[in-house]
């Protein structure tokens, strides 16, 4: 779970790494087995942060954030597919 202590942050207005998106980020939405703690399902929800605030991140923002999510994590058999309402379904 790469990355889930960095949800808001301050980088916002530093120059030089555009390319990394880090005004882009996700909320983590795990659903687990009751009885084993085992996890069914991981729902990413995309956000754009702007001015220290969190926004819905556009259809064109989060099919970037798929298609990177999908390139880095496909070498251990992780897809991440794009849902109509711009949320990440991730399945293994």
């Amino acid at each position: 779970m790469y990355g889930c202590g960095d949800f808001l942050n301050d980088y916002e207005g530093i120059a030089g790494y555009e390319e990394f998106r880090d005004d882009l980020v996700v909320m983590y939405l795990p659903r687990l087995a009751t009885s084993s703690g085992q996890l069914v399902n991981l729902s990413l929800m995309p956000f754009q942060i702007r001015k220290f605030r969190l926004n819905r991140a556009s259809e064109e923002d989060a099919a970037w954030l798929r298609r990177t999510l999908s390139r880095e994590s496909s070498r251990f058999g992780v897809e991440v597919q794009l849902s109509e309402d711009h949320s990440l379904s991730v399945t293994w």
